[in-house]
């Protein structure tokens, strides 16, 4: 057991997870924008999820053998699972693609994807302040306003896709393919605005 760890650990691994959700989110914005090879999409993005559990799984098995840790351990521990749930809806929105073969990418999906992508990036700048949080509190709290930002327009841009898919009175089927991936998006960027959230209250108690 390792009473007192190198200060560095528990954040290279959480900078290590917020890359690896930033680059899936980016996948899959790219993916509805040019969409094509779905499939082969769909089996990267499980095999990233799938590297992404483990990064986790490492961060929740140092928690336990770790003493003195940077963060409070609730802390560590919410930021940790906020984040592989981001990772797990970005895989499941490319898999519902995949397996429901879905024939082409709407213009809501686009939307929502191009916010998810925006609100991942503002998450790297938040997780990556936090090595340095008494430095650059400025910085990330402005990376925690964009992203609750972000996240009320993907709620309103959900919103609007949901509206469309009630009107497609003569492809029920294909609506509720869409009503479940958008779902998986907007949850998505939603779990972004619980890293925002965990993070300004980690701000809050070293204040």
């Amino acid at each position: 057991m390792r009473l007192l760890p190198k200060q560095g650990t528990f954040f290279d691994m959480f900078e290590k997870q917020v890359d690896m959700v930033n680059d899936a989110a980016h996948r899959l914005a790219d993916l509805v924008t040019d969409y094509k090879n779905v499939d082969d999409a769909a089996f990267k993005l499980r095999a990233m999820e799938h590297d992404a559990d483990e990064v986790a799984h490492t961060i929740m098995n140092r928690l336990n053998m770790t003493f003195v840790t940077p963060l409070d351990r609730e802390d560590i521990h919410e930021l940790t699972c906020a984040l592989d749930d981001i990772m797990d809806f970005i895989e499941s929105a490319v898999d519902r693609m995949a397996l429901y073969e879905v024939a082409g990418p709407t213009e809501e999906a686009i939307k929502l994807c191009g916010i998810l992508a925006l609100a991942t990036e503002q998450t790297v700048k938040a997780v990556y302040g936090l090595r340095d949080l008494s430095k650059k509190p400025g910085e990330v709290r402005e990376a925690c306003v964009a992203i609750n930002r972000l996240e009320n327009e993907g709620d309103q841009a959900n919103r609007k896709a949901l509206s469309k898919l009630f009107q497609m009175h003569d492809n029920p089927i294909e609506a509720l393919k869409w009503r479940e991936i958008y779902d998986h998006i907007e949850t998505a960027i939603d779990e972004c605005e619980d890293v925002a959230d965990i993070i300004e209250s980690v701000m809050l108690k070293s204040s």
